[in-house]
């Protein structure tokens, strides 16, 4: 069952626009067959992707997310949702990879094999758009809630992510670091890592 937290996570992001780097991606990609939503929450970049042409394939590890997304895109034979985790989703061949803050939530012990389904499952030419979490940032300090959100979340150095990419043409690579609010108005300090590329 979803915590309060993520509950409130999903209200505050249901209608969110979508984010500068899921539009730079979209334009990027030479085909728009199929895109891998991982970790797809309340479903905003859904909406997005099948205004853009392409068929979905979202997951996420909580009931709560499918069951919103079950109630936004059930009807839809293009969209299919499947309550998993990053290890468990059979990632089919794509076209367009969605990981924004999500892959912060991969178990470190997962990472290593999910990061190369993912690889895997990236076409030639396809695109990879996503997020990971820098080592200052609060989820991975003391002070995040681990009881509230995951117990566990994967961070990474800029040249461990740069060691990712090796076979990619990276297009964007931003160190993005700041105090702020989450969505639900608490304090956190961000230090996020955006990538956007494309597979050799």
């Amino acid at each position: 069952m979803a915590t309060q937290e993520v509950q409130e996570y999903y209200d505050a992001t249901t209608n969110r626009g979508p984010r500068d780097d899921l539009v730079s991606a979209i334009q990027l990609t030479t085909q728009q067959g199929l895109a891998i939503d991982c970790g797809c929450g309340a479903g905003s970049d859904i909406a997005h992707l099948r205004q853009a042409g392409f068929a979905v394939q979202a997951f996420d590890v909580e009931q709560e997310s499918i069951d919103r997304c079950l109630k936004r895109y059930g009807s839809d034979p293009e969209v299919t949702l499947t309550k998993a985790s990053f290890a468990s989703f059979e990632y089919p061949k794509a076209d367009l990879v969605v990981a924004d803050a999500s892959l912060f939530f991969c178990p470190p012990s997962d990472f290593s094999q999910v990061w190369q389904k993912i690889v895997t499952a990236l076409k030639p030419g396809a695109v990879f758009v996503g997020s990971f979490l820098g080592p200052r940032d609060t989820m991975a300090t003391e002070q995040y809630d681990k009881a509230a959100f995951w117990p566990a979340v994967s961070t990474f150095t800029e040249p461990e992510i740069h060691a990712l990419f090796k076979t990619f043409d990276v297009k964007k690579f931003h160190e993005h670091e700041l105090d702020g609010k989450t969505a639900q108005g608490k304090d956190h300090h961000w230090h996020i890592y955006q990538v956007i590329a494309v597979r050799h």
